[in-house]
């Protein structure tokens, strides 16, 4: 069951990430940036729907295009909770 779910269709090898990842790369950066400088403002308003829209995109393309099972429910989960910090913020 755990190789049937980590298994690259692809390429047939054990697949928990990959890189390059521009869209996570961005995400880590949004985020990375706000936390540590707080930028107020419009800068801080972009940073946050920057990030938002790269973990949106990645995890929608990991639902789409997802090499295995593993990843294509991550990437569900993730754009699950996506919509949901969006409709409702602060939560």
């Amino acid at each position: 069951m755990l190789h049937w779910c980590f298994e690259s269709r692809s390429t047939g090898r054990l697949t928990v990430a990959q890189f390059p990842n521009v869209a996570l790369v961005a995400f880590v950066a949004c985020r990375t940036a706000t936390w540590l400088f707080h930028p107020a403002g419009a800068i801080g308003s972009a940073l946050n729907w920057a990030g938002t829209a790269a973990i949106a995109w990645w995890s929608a393309d990991e639902v789409a295009r997802g090499v295995n099972p593993f990843r294509r429910v991550l990437g569900a989960v993730v754009f699950a909770a996506v919509l949901f910090g969006v409709a409702h913020p602060g939560h």
